[in-house]
């Protein structure tokens, strides 16, 4: 039952999320769900109650009454259950707070999550990246710290987007690079791939 148990709360939660985002209100969404709940569990009642005088004829008359006993204390059980829940309508019920505790604990989870990648990228990703680099722009980006890099991009051989790796304002069209070491010189520049802002492709960083 457990599993059962897991998978409910987790649904609730989820419904009561889903409701949320939807502007449904707080009250609103404690009617359906509670409504549910209350469906759910009178329809469980409903296949108890037709368990009455179903007992083996073979065990005898004392085993069937108090088979017939048990069908009438779990039926009342799950009746009182029912009412429990249907009473839940009209006010915030306990999935709202549960929901409410629950998104906190996420977000808390969330913001540790990124402190260790952060520190992550800090210590152990950016360190082996070389200057002038994708991977190292890439890095910086995951940091929020490109904010100072050139924003000019074309497309390579492959058709692949590549975006400067130089830092803003370096642009020189009159500054050409030596085509053959692939020095950038005064143009833009990303790992082995060099350009200027004249290419059909590019897209000049003055134009971002």
């Amino acid at each position: 039952m457990g599993q059962y148990q897991t998978a409910g709360v987790n649904a609730r939660l989820r419904l009561f999320a889903l409701l949320e985002e939807q502007g449904v209100p707080a009250s609103e969404a404690d009617d359906l769900v509670a409504a549910l709940e209350a469906g759910a569990v009178a329809g469980a009642q409903s296949e108890v109650v037709e368990l009455d005088g179903m007992a083996p004829a073979s065990r005898g008359e004392a085993f069937a009454d108090g088979w017939d006993d048990g069908v009438t204390a779990v039926s009342e059980a799950l009746v009182g259950i029912a009412d429990r829940d249907w009473s839940r309508r009209g006010g915030r019920s306990a999935g709202a707070a549960e929901l409410a505790v629950h998104l906190a604990d996420v977000r808390q989870r969330e913001r540790t999550d990124l402190v260790q990648l952060e520190r992550f990228v800090r210590e152990s990703v950016l360190p082996r990246t070389h200057p002038h680099t994708t991977a190292r722009r890439r890095a910086l980006e995951a940091l929020g710290e490109a904010g100072g890099l050139c924003t000019a991009r074309t497309r390579n051989s492959d058709g692949d987007i590549i975006v400067c790796t130089l830092e803003a304002g370096h642009y020189d069209p009159d500054d050409k690079p030596p085509f053959k070491d692939g020095k950038p010189g005064g143009w833009h520049k990303a790992d082995a791939s060099i350009w200027n802002d004249l290419g059909a492709a590019c897209i000049p960083h003055a134009a971002l």
